[in-house]
């Protein structure tokens, strides 16, 4: 089981790192690439809220909005609800970008999975979700217990 969960970590990292690579020469980071994802799913998400999806420090997070919203991809806006809290919105410049990052994500997958069957990539992304949720538990075990 150990090596599986290193394995698993190695695995990830190293999908990172070659999509960061490749994610580089469309002039976006990594971080700035994972808050397009975040926003584009969850779009009006608090900074704090994406922040702790993000596993970052506030701190961190406001430094790569800053940049971003410098570079017209996103944009703060006050929340309604709370003066002092910023949610963020993706601007219409982040459209075209996003589009090729899923574009290079697709590619960067094709190549990492080739020579598997679509059952055997279905599989695997049951077997993943199913022990994402059991850390989340976990997690969640921990958080009522402390």
């Amino acid at each position: 089981m150990r090596e599986l969960a290193w394995n698993i970590s190695e695995t990830a990292h190293a999908l990172r790192r070659l999509y960061g690579r490749r994610a580089q020469s469309l002039g976006v980071t990594r971080a700035q690439w994972r808050v397009l994802k975040h926003l584009a799913l969850e779009p009006g998400l608090k900074q704090v809220e994406l922040a702790e999806r993000m596993d970052v420090e506030p701190i961190t997070l406001c430094r790569i909005v800053d940049r971003m919203e410098e570079a017209g991809l996103v944009e703060r806006q006050r929340d309604p609800a709370d003066r002092r809290a910023w949610r963020l919105a993706l601007t219409e410049k982040s459209g075209p970008l996003l589009d090729q990052l899923r574009a290079m994500a697709e590619g960067l997958a094709a190549e990492a999975f080739d020579g598997f069957a679509d059952d055997e990539v279905t599989a695997l992304t049951n077997l993943l979700a199913r022990i994402r949720a059991n850390v989340t538990a976990i997690e969640e075990n921990g958080r009522q217990s402390a």
